[in-house]
C-alpha cells in the first residue's frame, strides 16, 4: 500500500470516528403514569378555559374591562398548573347557562393581575 493511500485511509477513519464520537446518545426514559395524567389534565384545562374565552359574551366583557381577548387567550398557556386548576374549578362551579359571565371574566382578570404582579407579564403597565 502506498503512503498516500495509507494517509487517506487514516484520515477517513479519523473523520468517521470524530463524527461518531460527537453524535448525541439517545436517552429513552419511561414516562410515569402520574406525569402523563398531569400533562393530559393540563391540556384539558387549557382547552376548557380557551373555549370559555372564545365565547362572544365573555369576549365582550373582557373588552369592556379593557382586556384584549386575544392577549388573554395567549396568556392561558403561560398559567401555572395551580392557576389553571383554580380557574378550571371556578368555571366548573358556574351554572351552565353562563349567567355568571362577570365572575368568569373577573377570575380571568384576577389571574392576569397576579401574573402582572409577579412580573410574568407587563400588560397593565403598558396601558
Amino acid at each position: 500500500m502506498s503512503a498516500t493511500k495509507a494517509k487517506r485511509l487514516i484520515v477517513s477513519l479519523l473523520s468517521i470516528s470524530f463524527v461518531i464520537a460527537h453524535l448525541p446518545a439517545a436517552q429513552a426514559r419511561i414516562i410515569g403514569t402520574e406525569s402523563a395524567i398531569e400533562a393530559q389534565q393540563r391540556e384539558q384545562r387549557i382547552e376548557r378555559v380557551s373555549a370559555l374565552l372564545a365565547r362572544e359574551d365573555v369576549r365582550a366583557q373582557l373588552v369592556e374591562m379593557g382586556v384584549d381577548p386575544e392577549t388573554a387567550q395567549e396568556r392561558v398557556a403561560s398559567l401555572t398548573d395551580s392557576e389553571l386548576r383554580m380557574l378550571d374549578q371556578h368555571i366548573e362551579k358556574l351554572p351552565a347557562g353562563g349567567s355568571d359571565v362577570l365572575i368568569i371574566v373577573g377570575a380571568v382578570f384576577v389571574v392576569l393581575l397576579v401574573l402582572e404582579l409577579i412580573g410574568v407579564t407587563n400588560f397593565f403597565t403598558s396601558l
